[in-house]
């Protein structure tokens, strides 16, 4: 379902291990920011009108498009990797010390870092990193209702990523970075013999990339919109969903969110080539993507039925449930986590409160989404099939 347009690199000049997706042409735009792509899906570019930069949506803002539920949508997200001011606010030249051609430079990223501060609303000094795309207005979505928004295509838009220490933030900070200033290393993607694609890395600096792992892209954000008319900080998540880092929504994962504000108001950014559980050093290797995003709307009372009260975001894939717990403090968003997963088992298998306890302790995992995003998240692994499916 994706949709895509190659722009090759010429003759004389390197071959790209995929394809470069610069932004589609413009369709009739049907005046709310949507332009139909292959088969009449429709396209959101990335543009200065469609994207947030370091701040997400909330009810006072606008949607760029509206859609019926379960309307599947092609979606151009950015990294904001080469685009930041302490990179130089210049993607070409950031990435031209890496050996990228001008050419595979995306145009929407250089467009989007030569706007003005004031053209995006935004403060440098105190809003966050992260380009979002949207808000998509969901009709008849009402506060207690759920969004579910599912991952049907992610495609790398270029053959490159960018890994991230800066801010005295990561898990180590204080010890890392081991220099002054911001560290930006530079992962390019290639293909292993299979025809996968793979992240490469060199073991010293300015060596050969001999250093090679998996690829799995997903969005680091996906979200919805708070009530009331202040923005929030793009970094933290919460119950509005954001900045949630949690490797497993690749492709076929979906992640439910419970709606804040009249038409949910839903966006998505921060997209991932791979992510180790924990994004320790900062970031993952961040790269932008093209991605299709299926916008389903469960109706309160179905909610509750399927999954309980949900105060935060809830994911899924085909074999596991996925509670979620957030908090500053570690511990705490474990305990928050547990919670969550006994009030689901709960709900959705009738399961006794302390047989859940019990269960979770000998059959599921907890794992760390992420601990630099101010709030930490820890994410539990139910499998279905423990439940006859």
């Amino acid at each position: 379902m994706a949709i895509s347009e190659a722009t090759s690199a010429p003759p004389s000049g390197p071959v790209p291990a995929t394809p470069i997706l610069q932004p589609l042409p413009s369709g009739d735009g049907g005046g709310d920011g949507r332009n139909e792509g292959d088969g009449g899906v429709p396209y959101l570019p990335a543009t200065l009108d469609t994207t947030f930069w370091g701040r997400l949506p909330c009810a006072g803002d606008e949607p760029v498009l509206t859609i019926e539920p379960g309307t599947a949508v092609v979606i151009d997200t950015l990294s904001h990797e080469g685009v930041l001011d302490d990179q130089g606010r210049d993607p070409r030249a950031f990435f031209a010390r890496h050996g990228v051609p001008a050419e595979h430079v995306l145009d929407d990223a250089v467009e989007l870092a030569a706007a003005s501060d004031a053209a995006h609303g935004r403060d440098a000094t105190a809003d966050g990193p992260h380009v979002v795309t949207g808000p998509i207005a969901v009709r008849g979505a009402q506060p207690g209702d759920l969004i579910t928004m599912t991952l049907l295509d992610a495609t790398p838009r270029v053959p490159y990523g960018v890994i991230s220490n800066r801010h005295g933030r990561g898990a180590l900070a204080g010890e890392y970075p081991l220099e002054a200033g911001p560290v930006s290393v530079f992962a390019a993607v290639d293909h292993d013999p299979d025809g996968s694609l793979v992240g490469t890395l060199p073991l010293v600096p300015g060596g050969d990339h001999t250093v090679r792992f998996p690829l799995h892209p997903f969005l680091g954000i996906m979200g919805v919109a708070v009530a009331g008319d202040e923005r929030p900080h793009s970094v933290p998540p919460g119950s509005h969903g954001g900045n949630v880092d949690i490797a497993l929504l690749t492709e076929g994962a979906s992640l439910h969110l419970p709606v804040q504000v009249p038409g949910a108001l839903a966006y998505v950014g921060d997209p991932h080539f791979a992510q180790g559980d924990g994004e320790v050093a900062l970031t993952a290797m961040e790269a932008s993507l093209r991605v299709t995003v299926r916008f389903d709307l469960v109706p309160r009372a179905e909610a509750v039925a399927m999954f309980g009260e949900i105060a935060g975001p809830l994911a899924e894939t085909a074999d596991l449930l996925v509670p979620t717990g957030l908090d500053e403090d570690l511990d705490e968003a474990v305990r928050a986590c547990v919670r969550a997963a006994i009030d689901l088992l709960e709900a959705r298998y009738g399961m006794d409160r302390s047989l859940a306890y019990a269960y979770l302790s000998a059959a599921t995992d907890f794992d760390i989404s992420q601990v630099v995003d101010l709030v930490k998240g820890v994410h539990a692994r139910i499998r279905k099939a423990d439940f006859g499916g």
